[in-house]
């Protein structure tokens, strides 16, 4: 299995939909997706609440059979495919604020309110794939999210047995890790690899994108 993550800033064209082709994956776990999102042999799956007028917060993409299940939290979209739950989560940000979909005053606070409304869902699964924009560093310098949202990521990754073979791939911005990531069950994991989103010299999004190999077999 392949499996992608890239929050898509909001915007779709030609050069976006060539290359999440040209990465040849099963599944995308996307987030920050534009209604218009399309991709020849794939479903989409987009989450049911909007972040912004014409973009939702995240949406599952399979080539694979895919069925479409309710959000488990209104920063995230869910989709089975084989025997294998897919989530892709936006969570909280240093400055997101209070206002829905987060809940709490501290972002730490905002973050396990968040991971623990997913955590209701995913436990259930009989297998789960989890990714997306986690806005937090899993080592090293934590400059978007928080120590506290860290750890609460950590307790469920634990909980769930999914490792992050994304965690040490750089951030688009020199000296930082990446906040995209893509957890699978801890045994499965091929290579993991970083898409640079760019066509031309011109940024596609303010993320690149994230590519993860697995033995996984659906």
């Amino acid at each position: 299995m392949r499996i992608g993550t890239w929050n898509l800033d909001g915007r779709w064209s030609t050069e976006h939909r060539t290359l999440m082709l040209d990465a040849d994956c099963d599944v995308w776990l996307l987030t920050e997706v534009d209604e218009r999102t399309t991709l020849p042999g794939y479903s989409v799956h987009l989450s049911g609440s909007a972040m912004a007028p014409r973009r939702r917060w995240a949406a599952v993409a399979s080539r694979l059979p895919m069925a479409s299940a309710p959000d488990p939290h209104p920063a995230s979209a869910q989709a089975q495919v084989g025997a294998t739950t897919y989530v892709s989560s936006v969570l909280p940000w240093r400055s997101c604020g209070s206002r829905p979909p987060w809940v709490g005053e501290r972002h730490a606070e905002k973050t396990a309110h968040a991971v623990d409304d997913l955590l209701l869902r995913m436990r259930a699964a009989d297998r789960v794939v989890w990714g997306g924009d986690w806005n937090h560093a899993l080592t090293g310098k934590e400059y978007a999210g928080s120590t506290g949202g860290r750890a609460a990521i950590e307790s469920a990754l634990g909980e769930l047995g999914l490792v992050v073979p994304t965690a040490d791939l750089p951030h688009r911005i020199d000296g930082l890790l990446t906040i995209d990531h893509v957890a699978v069950p801890n045994g499965s994991v091929g290579e993991a690899t970083r898409i640079v989103a760019e066509k031309d010299g011109k940024r596609l999004s303010d993320h690149d994108a994230y590519l993860v190999r697995t033995s996984m077999v659906e």
